[in-house]
């Protein structure tokens, strides 16, 4: 996958080689970052590009599909994790920065799909040696990583709303697992499964009811935070100020538990019907600011910090990719858009957890 390799180029570079703000202004209650992934498959920029944006934040988030293919082909999941995950997790804890690090165990962009790596080779999660790979390569992050946060699983609620039952059973039963695991051996990691926010208020066909997650804290009890994934401007919201100001707070009410937004974003160009601009992204990031000090959030990331250039490896006919395509606070030259002036304003007020 585009995003492991990149990162497998990571790995080898690095085995070879904020501030409060003005007086008056509340402190943030949440860590801001980004992920590694860079704005075109070019492993030589991938390094400058993580320096770039790690001026504009104080943690990181690997959110990382497990390596199914090298897996089942025979290599350790340890070792795997030796080899990918841990030089860029020591190259973000060398820059100061925390980690947040999300599983996602199915497909990323079609939730009623497993990995694709896995439907390539035939395999499924439902799968009992599949279920253990993944359980010993979970494990392998949380011991030899440590996040600050560590997801077992990703976008729970919208995987049980499109995906076959049996993959969605099989989830539960592997994250229950090797959540006892990490439990058992003492990492200290707060563990959370991420949620689909669009989807827990109702959204996901065309209405406005708040359905909640309910069904999700039920199904993962070891929960000890919830993951928020959102991107409104997928969900029927014309502009950023539609979105309530319990937007987020409303799935901390209900869960009882803290939450931080583990991916998301506003696009900033119009795309087919959707009509938004880079002054339109810059008025996501200024609400979502109010929308993370309303639910006391503890940490928000975006996947992307910079725009995707998608000209040299187009995806394929249907690929949703397109519609995340610009959702960077930079344009894939490295440009700064409006939105990261009020991103770095929030970043600039004090942490105090």
């Amino acid at each position: 996958m585009l995003r492991r390799t990149l990162i497998l180029a990571a790995a080898a570079t690095l085995t070879a080689c904020g501030d409060g703000s003005g007086p008056g202004r509340p402190p943030r209650s949440y860590l801001m970052g980004f992920s590694a992934i860079p704005p075109r498959n070019d492993p030589a920029i991938l390094i400058s590009a993580i320096n770039n944006w790690a001026r504009h934040a104080d943690a990181a988030i690997m959110h990382v599909s497990p390596p199914w293919a090298v897996m089942i082909g025979g290599y350790s999941p340890a070792d795997a994790v030796d080899t990918v995950e841990v030089p860029l997790a020591n190259y973000y804890r060398a820059k100061n920065l925390k980690i947040v690090f999300t599983v996602d165990a199915t497909d990323g962009l079609n939730r009623a799909a497993e990995a694709p790596e896995l439907v390539s080779l035939g395999r499924s999660i439902t799968d009992t040696v599949v279920q253990r790979l993944y359980r010993e390569w979970v494990y392998a992050v949380a011991t030899k990583i440590h996040p600050e946060y560590l997801g077992l699983a990703a976008e729970t609620n919208l995987i049980k709303a499109l995906a076959p039952d049996s993959v969605y059973q099989a989830l539960k039963t592997m994250a229950d697992a090797v959540a006892a695991q990490i439990r058992a051996a003492g990492v200290p990691t707060q563990l959370f499964v991420s949620v689909q926010v669009e989807t827990a208020w109702g959204r996901l066909g065309g209405g406005t009811t708040y359905v909640g997650i309910a069904q999700d804290l039920a199904d993962f009890p070891f929960v000890e935070a919830i993951g928020l994934s959102s991107y409104p401007y997928l969900g029927g919201f014309a502009q950023p100020e539609d979105m309530p100001l319990d937007y987020y707070s409303r799935l901390a009410q209900e869960s009882a538990k803290p939450v931080l937004v583990v991916e998301g974003g506003w696009s900033s160009i119009s795309l087919d019907t959707l009509v938004s601009s880079p002054a339109e992204q810059a008025r996501y990031i200024a609400r979502q600011v109010l929308l993370l000090d309303s639910a006391r959030a503890r940490g928000v990331f975006q996947l992307t910090f910079y725009d995707l250039d998608l000209s040299a490896s187009p995806p394929p006919p249907g690929s949703i990719l397109p519609l995340f395509a610009h959702l960077g606070l930079a344009d894939s030259a490295f440009n700064a858009k409006p939105a990261l002036a009020v991103w770095d304003s929030a970043l600039r007020r004090s942490y105090a957890p």
